[in-house]
């Protein structure tokens, strides 16, 4: 009871607080608590006229067929292989760009960097998947140059050899400067008589980094690499939508665009739904597991630095 009261009387005192986070209580609930509901339809043959209650209950029958298709193997294959790539090549590209603006003095042109980096973040990939297709395809700016050059023209939207680094490289080029935000607005509150003591004793700039601005930053490193590793079954579905076609399924299908061609184009509900919780539940153990090494990765890899 005095818990009760004393959290009644926390939202009395603080209520303007409660009406700011409001709407955003209001927002998951909606979106991602009520839409629970619906993790039935993968346990149920369901039948779009007779609604969500009436559809028939199958049990394990879509997780059976989906686990036996060798396609679904295919698809999970996929969609680890985009994702490491795009960790190994994009989760390292903002450290260093950061790193590197970091270092610029002149004002004016770090602000220039800072605007044409970030300003591609703010397009949708609809937008700049265009842009990319309007210099890769067939009769676009990079194969018009290799022609007046006197080089063989590439397709690298139908090259399935290339397809999986030419996501890769677009979203680094999308992601990098905004992603580098967070780690700039990191290096600023690293304590600048660390450099000045440094300096003094005579270390460069490969020795400020590797002993100061690395260790400062190890901690938001270590705790953004997990968060990416927990989303390894998440591939960006709007790259891949806007830049892939059937020529480069094979490497390029993944589990989100299987569901949304399947699901949303092909009315199999239960089947996607039950993919999706399979995902879901993936996910969930490892966002659990990136929490479980955080816990240790503060208590015993930061004290080594």
């Amino acid at each position: 009871m005095a818990k009760r009261l004393g959290f009644i009387g926390a939202i009395r005192k603080h209520h303007t607080i409660y009406l700011l986070l409001l709407p955003t209580i209001v927002f998951f609930l909606i979106f991602a608590y009520l839409p629970y509901f619906g993790l039935t339809l993968a346990f149920k043959d369901y039948k779009i006229y007779s609604g969500l209650w009436a559809s028939p209950w199958v049990g394990l029958k879509h997780f059976e067929a989906i686990f036996s298709s060798p396609g679904f193997f295919k698809l999970v294959r996929n969609t680890v292989v985009i994702s490491l790539l795009n960790l190994a090549f994009g989760f390292p590209a903002p450290i260093i760009f950061a790193l590197l603006l970091n270092e610029v003095r002149i004002r004016l042109f770090k602000r220039v960097i800072q605007t044409v980096s970030f300003f591609p973040n703010f397009m949708s990939w609809v937008i700049y998947g265009g842009i990319i297709m309007l210099f890769i395809r067939p009769t676009g700016v990079v194969n018009t140059f290799l022609a007046s050059v006197g080089m063989e023209k590439v397709n690298l939207i139908t090259n399935p050899a290339a397809f999986r680094m030419l996501l890769v490289f677009t979203n680094v080029m999308k992601n990098t400067g905004f992603g580098a935000i967070i780690y700039l607005a990191a290096l600023t509150n690293i304590d600048p008589q660390l450099y000045e003591a440094a300096i003094v004793d005579g270390a460069k700039k490969s020795k400020q980094l590797l002993y100061i601005t690395l260790p400062e930053l190890l901690p938001l490193i270590v705790t953004m690499f997990i968060m990416a590793l927990s989303g390894i079954l998440n591939a960006n579905f709007e790259q891949i939508y806007v830049l892939y076609n059937p020529a480069v399924y094979e490497v390029a299908d993944v589990i989100d665009t299987y569901i949304f061609r399947i699901g949303i184009q092909g009315a199999q509900y239960s089947v996607t739904t039950a993919i999706g919780l399979f995902r879901g539940i993936v996910g969930f153990f490892l966002i659990y597991a990136s929490n479980t090494i955080i816990r240790r990765m503060r208590t015993n890899v930061f004290t080594l630095w």
